[in-house]
């Protein structure tokens, strides 16, 4: 997203100091008395010296003013290619640790559990969630304890073989030879229900992709538009899914985009890596 933000000043006008102003000195004359005593030369007169400090310190400011003004060199540029750091999480404090793939560890604050909401949502509706040896462990990192025999039985039997065989996956998750299976959300944005210290209420506003891709699928690639609710409760010193509800929209117009071939879909979910959410 570009910047439409112009930055500028006003340049401040410098007025040049000119005009040597030559200022006379009257020598001493000769005193025409011979006896009297000769006549001291004059000292410098006050005034001047004066209006020559004035003048000093005039010159010293628009300097000063200058030298402030004045937009230091950037940086001497590196031959040296800069390193490239994946995607990191922006909670307060930071989150920075994982189990099964998914951050944990999220502040017990509003920030925290919306910040433990949008990721939970991205685990939940993954393509790792169909694979029953990887969901069990999804299931056991992202819900409270005494909800993870209840949840793995529900979605056992959710993405069961009637599901499988409908996405064109095997047992196990896996699309056959040749195809790719696809199914990314992204969190357009979160909003606090409700919250306290120990439960809150959160709802992600997501989008995504889904779908087979690849010569031959039944199930091509497409988006959807869809609003994930999850009650957390604060249980193991971390933000927890207690339950979940999903609803469709709000979706907005779809765009006129010429739609990709499945070799570029394919291309794409391979070569561009997923995102760990925190606010």
């Amino acid at each position: 997203m570009s910047s439409d933000d112009q930055y500028g000043g006003s340049g401040a006008g410098h007025g040049e100091i000119g005009g040597t102003g030559q200022t006379r000195t009257r020598l001493p004359e000769s005193s025409s008395d011979p006896h009297g005593s000769p006549r001291r030369t004059p000292r410098a007169s006050r005034g001047l010296i004066a209006v020559v400090g004035v003048v000093v310190l005039l010159i010293a400011a628009i300097a000063f003013a200058n030298q402030s003004h004045t937009p230091q060199d950037p940086p001497p540029a590196s031959d040296k290619p800069q390193a490239t750091n994946p995607t990191a999480a922006t909670g307060v404090p930071p989150v920075d640790t994982k189990s099964a793939g998914i951050p944990k560890g999220f502040a017990r604050s509003e920030q925290g559990a919306q910040s433990a909401a949008a990721n939970y949502s991205v685990a939940l509706v993954s393509a790792d969630i169909l694979k029953p040896g990887v969901r069990s462990q999804i299931v056991r990192q992202v819900f409270v304890t005494d909800k993870v025999a209840e949840l793995e039985t529900r979605l056992d039997r959710a993405y069961g073989k009637a599901f499988l065989d409908q996405a064109g996956l095997d047992a196990n998750g896996n699309a056959a030879r040749g195809l790719t299976y696809i199914s990314r959300t992204v969190p357009v944005g979160t909003k606090t229900v409700s919250y306290s210290e120990t439960t809150a209420t959160v709802e992600v506003w997501c989008t995504g992709v889904f779908g087979t891709a690849g010569i031959g699928s039944n199930n091509p690639v497409s988006n959807d538009w869809f609003t994930m609710t999850l009650t957390l409760r604060w249980a193991d010193n971390d933000w927890k899914v207690e339950s979940f509800a999903q609803k469709d929209g709000p979706a907005p117009v779809n765009a006129d985009r010429l739609i990709s071939t499945a070799e570029e879909i394919s291309k794409a979910a391979a070569e561009f890596g997923g995102f760990t959410y925190a606010r």
